[in-house]
């Protein structure tokens, strides 16, 4: 089941120096018994395939979150958005699917995450092409209990705002962004654990990273900076950090490279 998505007006809204539509709603009645038998399917087979191969950050951010976000009940963003605000200052944004680039990166500099209302069907448990719920909340909500990290994400949307009319270095942080919160790798306890979002929610892209034909680099964001990436497949190629201050370092990196080529 796809969920109608009402647009509450078409009128824009102001607020520091962003043009914002006004805000899409969860319709939580809508939901059916064949969406709450997928979330539970998909909750409960992630938790487990994970229990090994996911950071233990992670894992422990998403047993701070349970109360709020557990396989027992498609997540009311009402409920998710009170804990969030009171954990790290942040809230979900309902979207239709993917936005343009820059709406996305302005969410974020206001702490705002995008999410999807709507669930993959029981043949398209295993890996979809464009995101929906599963993946925008169990694959990265977990993670913004912790504020360091809240504030990394928020940091990445200010920069995207920031340098929105150059697009090198929007693409900079494209790729950044894809290499490290999407489908990152990080060396815990010299054991190789999954924490970006795309590998979390997916069942088949949390095994394949196993696999003999999957190369995993070392951390380099100035290889990042000119390194493709395909989102209409799984991926052959990671990268791994040792801690999540390479992330904050990154960023400082990708900055200092571009802004030598620039004025602002």
């Amino acid at each position: 089941m796809i969920l109608v998505f009402v647009q509450e007006a078409s009128v824009l809204w102001r607020t520091e120096a962003f043009f914002i539509p006004l805000r899409m709603k969860q319709h939580y009645d809508l939901y059916d018994e064949q969406d709450l038998k997928v979330w539970k399917i998909l909750f409960e087979r992630q938790v487990e395939n994970l229990k090994s191969k996911a950071s233990l950050h992670y894992l422990s951010c998403l047993r701070e979150v349970e109360t709020v976000l557990n396989a027992k009940e498609i997540p009311n963003f009402e409920s998710l958005n009170t804990f969030l605000f009171n954990q790290s200052g942040w809230q979900i944004e309902v979207v239709p699917g993917l936005i343009p680039v820059h709406e996305f990166f302005e969410l974020l500099a206001r702490r705002r995450f995008c999410s999807s209302t709507w669930l993959r069907k029981m043949e398209q448990l295993d890996y979809l092409e464009e995101p929906d719920m599963f993946h925008d909340i169990f694959g990265h909500i977990p993670l913004f209990a912790d504020k360091n990290y809240a504030d990394l994400m928020q940091r990445i949307g200010a920069l995207g705002v920031q340098y929105k009319e150059h697009s090198a270095i929007i693409d900079g942080l494209e790729r950044f962004y894809w290499f490290t919160i999407e489908f990152g790798l990080i060396r815990e306890l010299d054991t190789l654990k999954i924490y970006g979002a795309g590998i979390i929610s997916s069942y088949g892209e949390s095994n394949h990273i196993y696999l003999p034909d999957v190369e995993i680099r070392i951390f380099d964001i100035v290889e990042i900076l000119k390194t493709d990436f395909d989102k209409s497949t799984i991926q052959k190629l990671y990268y791994e950090i040792s801690s999540f201050e390479d992330l904050h370092k990154g960023l400082d990196i990708l900055v200092s490279e571009f802004a030598k080529n620039i004025s602002v």
